[in-house]
């Protein structure tokens, strides 16, 4: 074995790509500082601007991913590598994981959105894609429902983000619309004056607002009257259901008396 001939080749490398390597060092320890220092800032600002605990995580290792690709892709230039194979492999790989898992990508970005958006939070009562229920979690792919008869409903955050969703209870209060009918005999004022003591006698029933007790629909055997009543979002149901309870033990208490059967079925058809 020549030595000197080794020694020759190692000098020529050296002198070659001596330099190169050392720039690429330099590179490396300047660049990871540099994204180190930009995903500290980042975490900085989505902490001033309130963004969703949950997102913060998943959008400091998406970018710092994003800015490590590119410094390897610097560095892989700077040695004297051909970068332009790596960029495409890597384009054809994105292009089939991201059309593998375009619904699960779909899901990610709209988790992404509501979290950062917030349209909905966890104990918000909502409607949406048809379902009714109180949000109890608020997932990077998902969001859980549990429905007023107590049923788990998960819904895929994608379609969320791109549909019409109402928040019942987003203002902290709601209105709780109910419709009552009474016989014709008993007269306007005396329901009326009934169905408030219902009211008034109703735990969950807002003290400070102006509760609706409206005359809709006035036929021969019976008045009808919309009954409007505020209350706590939380306790939607419970005051629906205590208002038409209350109504009725009052109708009893008062003598209020209902429209016959079929006098009222025949008025609620015209």
């Amino acid at each position: 074995m020549n030595f000197d001939i080794i020694k020759a080749q190692i000098w020529t490398l050296a002198t070659l790509y001596g330099g190169k390597i050392v720039l690429a060092l330099l590179a490396f320890i300047i660049g990871r500082f540099i994204v180190g220092k930009i995903s500290s800032m980042l975490s900085n600002v989505m902490e001033k601007r309130k963004v969703d605990r949950d997102v913060q995580p998943f959008l400091s290792s998406l970018i710092v991913v994003l800015l490590n690709v590119m410094l390897l892709l610097s560095i892989a230039g700077i040695i004297g590598i051909e970068t332009s194979s790596f960029v495409a492999v890597l384009g054809a790989a994105g292009l089939a994981v991201g059309l593998a898992l375009q619904g699960s990508l779909a899901n990610f970005a709209g988790g992404v959105l509501i979290l950062i958006f917030k349209p909905y939070r966890v104990g918000d009562l909502i409607n949406a894609q048809g379902f009714t229920g109180t949000v109890e979690g608020v997932q990077i792919f998902n969001t859980i429902l549990v429905t007023p008869d107590n049923k788990t409903i998960i819904l895929p955050n994608g379609s969320l983000s791109t549909s019409p969703i109402t928040n019942i209870s987003g203002k902290g209060k709601i209105r709780v619309d109910m419709v009552f009918a009474a016989g014709s005999q008993n007269g306007v004022d005396k329901i009326r004056a009934s169905v408030q003591k219902a009211i008034d006698a109703c735990p969950t029933a807002l003290k400070d607002v102006q509760h609706d007790i409206l005359v809709t629909k006035l036929t021969e055997n019976a008045i009808f009257f919309d009954v409007r009543v505020w209350t706590p979002s939380v306790t939607y149901w419970e005051t629906y259901y205590n208002v038409h309870e209350g109504i009725s033990r009052q109708f009893a208490i008062d003598g209020v008396q209902a429209p016959k059967p079929a006098e009222l079925s025949i008025a609620m058809k015209q």
